[in-house]
């Protein structure tokens, strides 16, 4: 397994993710993580991540050095391999010119992280300051235009440093450096699969659980179908799922998921119906942030009273991802922005006196989907577009009432049915409608109209951390856009929305 250190650099989670792409296991610690607690884990490498600061700052960012003497190959990434430059006596100042963007790498020495690479490679730079001496036993590997000390090594000991960015789509090159990394310096073998997982998750749920009893909110999404299937493969009986229907489910919704959940997950499943106490608080809300913080209280409050049904019920299970968190805060706490509340992220109310457990936290989407079919779960589960927690709450813009939640979910229905119908519903990671809180003017029937307008929204990720908008063709939203307008009263227009993540985020709340 490998440690990956998180200097708060955007792209830590593809770090994560380019090596678990070669099967091999990582986990992510932020940089006050003991020393002991590295060792305890007997990782076979550790790979430094970037990040924002610069490391003479006062508060720069800055691990244990102790992980130097651990006698196990390391390597920065960055600000990571600045990190380890001035750790081992070396300096780094700010540089003349800074670099970003695409750069063209000469390889001095094409082996180990460059071994089989062409001594000319495109990679990616993102930095503000540069090494200006190297610490002892330490030699250049690659050099860019800009930037002399691009690459950097110490054979001896295993220590390498990369200026630039291996981990990101555009270093073309990237993903062998890191695999050169992980099998031919840290000798790491390719056996983490989502078959292992499940395995040790089982394992480590089952021991942890004990005798006692674990409640688990089911949505019907993949996350916490995914969630629940695994724990009940552990701990059977034990488990009761509650599927609280608040009244913001698309078209027929909470009856089609109780069929398939039913008949597919062979698991105790209690069914709530409190559409109504959802609908009466949300009343003249229109603040989007208001509205999701509501949806979550009301959601504990209900699953709250239901869980003291349960006797003897001493853990919450929740199918919360990565992404989940790293957009709510940061994974450990940090401090970054905060782009939207996720009401399964942050812990429980205190007066549901319940432990958590959340053994998805560290996956991501395509992850889950692969650790469903590891465990046998029908492709309509496995397959099902995310849906937000708040709902269509959360796709209504401005304050939602029985009326717009009707007119949205029959354009809904209209929508998700010709994007599968067309074969986009598995080429897309979501397509959604949301009603606008605005009106236009129209014509039918030779008649002025005043009516709602519904933006379309479609994109491709493979993780929800960016995301960009589908090209679906032209013909396609015609016919969506003709059906939406002749088959759901109330809506005179359809926009489409071609706005990419970032800047925008993939819900419009």
């Amino acid at each position: 397994m490998i440690v990956v250190i998180d200097f708060g650099s955007q792209y830590n989670q593809l770090i994560a993710r380019r090596v678990r792409e070669c099967r091999v296991y990582c986990q992510i610690e932020p940089p006050d993580v003991d020393i002991e607690a590295i060792k305890a884990l007997n990782p076979d490498g550790i790979i430094l991540s970037g990040g924002p600061s610069s490391i003479y700052e006062k508060n720069s960012p800055k691990t244990d050095p102790a992980i130097f003497d651990l006698g196990i190959p390391i390597l920065g990434i960055c600000y990571g391999m600045q990190f380890m430059v001035d750790a081992l006596g070396g300096s780094v100042k700010k540089s003349i010119k800074r670099e970003y963007g695409f750069a063209e790498l000469t390889i001095h020495k094409p082996e180990n992280l460059f071994d089989t690479i062409d001594k000319s490679a495109t990679c990616w730079m993102s930095h503000g300051d540069s090494i200006s001496k190297l610490p002892k036993e330490f030699t250049i590997t690659a050099s860019t235009d800009n930037t002399e000390i691009a690459a950097i090594e110490n054979r001896k000991k295993q220590f390498y440093g990369l200026q630039f960015h291996p981990e990101v789509e555009h270093t073309p090159k990237g993903k062998q450096m890191l695999r050169n990394f992980l099998f031919s310096v840290c000798g790491c073998e390719p056996n983490w699969t989502m078959k292992t997982f499940a395995k040790e998750s089982i394992e480590q749920i089952r021991d942890k659980v004990d005798d006692k009893k674990v409640i688990l909110g089911l949505s019907g999404g993949v996350d916490s179908s995914v969630t629940a299937m695994l724990i009940h493969k552990a701990i059977g009986k034990q488990l009761t799922c509650i599927f609280v229907d608040n009244g913001l489910l698309r078209l027929n919704e909470a009856a089609k998921l109780k069929i398939v959940l039913k008949q597919h997950l062979n698991i105790n499943i209690r069914f709530v119906n409190a559409s109504g106490l959802f609908l009466e608080a949300l009343s003249g809300v229109v603040d989007p942030e208001k509205k999701r913080k509501i949806i979550g209280k009301i959601f504990m409050d209900v699953f709250d009273a239901e869980a003291k049904k349960i006797q003897g019920a001493d853990y919450l299970a929740q199918g919360t991802l990565y992404p989940d968190i790293i957009e709510s805060q940061s994974a450990f706490g940090g401090p970054t922005s905060v782009i939207k509340s996720h009401h399964n992220v942050g812990g429980l109310p205190k007066k549901m006196k319940l432990k958590l457990i959340e053994p998805l936290k560290y996956l991501f989407k395509d992850e889950v989907r692969e650790l469903g079919k590891t465990l046998g779960m029908p492709e309509e589960l496995i397959w099902r577009q995310p849906f937000p927690g708040p709902g269509l709450g959360i796709r209504i813009i401005g304050e939602i009432t029985r009326k717009r939640l009707s007119v949205l979910r029959k354009v809904d229905d209209i929508l998700i049915e010709e994007i599968k119908a067309a074969g986009y519903y598995k080429k897309v990671w979501q397509s959604f409608a949301v009603l606008l809180p605005i009106k236009s003017v129209g014509v039918m029937g030779d008649k002025r109209t005043y009516e709602n307008i519904i933006a379309i929204r479609a994109v491709t990720s493979k993780d929800a951390m960016t995301a960009d908008w589908a090209r679906l063709p032209h013909e396609l939203l015609a016919k969506i856009s003709n059906r939406i307008i002749n088959e759901v009263n109330g809506v005179n227009r359809v926009a489409y929305d071609i706005s990419s993540k970032p800047p925008s985020t993939i819900e419009w709340e």
